[in-house]
């Protein structure tokens, strides 16, 4: 759990970054740092998300994290941690076969800018072997949160 975390952490930070360069109209963005020396951190990312279960729960931290604050920002967070789970699990080609969605059209919904109709998300999850789920939160303990 403290390593989804800090993954999500991480990516929340880079996509931060890209979303005000996007705003100030910079071009690129920096590069993140790597974690070692040796090993470029997207690839630890996607090695850490190969694993079904660390990608689920990377994805219900990012989708938390945009119910908590529905905004432009968060709701990039979501779709980042979805196209990097998706990139983890295989080839877009095949994800898109397997949801019946067009190639191009995974990239563009999965994109900043994107904005998934819920069935269509429900496709993409569905085909990646995950699934959404309504639970209560009001009652929620304060260690979650």
């Amino acid at each position: 759990m403290t390593i989804i975390k800090y993954e999500l952490k991480r990516e929340i930070i880079v996509t931060k970054k890209l979303l005000r360069n996007k705003q100030n109209k910079v071009k690129e963005a920096k590069e993140p740092k790597k974690f070692s020396p040796s090993v470029d951190y997207q690839d630890e990312l996607m090695e850490f998300l190969r694993d079904h279960k660390n990608a689920a729960e990377y994805l219900n931290i990012a989708f938390e994290e945009c119910l908590k604050n529905d905004t432009e920002e968060t709701n990039a967070i979501f779709l980042r941690a979805l196209k990097n789970v998706a990139e983890a699990q295989g080839s877009m080609s095949d994800l898109a076969k397997r949801a019946h969605v067009r190639r191009e059209s995974i990239y563009r919904i999965l994109s900043e800018n994107g904005n998934p109709r819920m069935q269509t998300l429900a496709s993409l999850l569905s085909a990646m072997g995950f699934g959404l789920k309504v639970y209560d939160i009001s009652h929620q303990d304060s260690s979650r949160k």
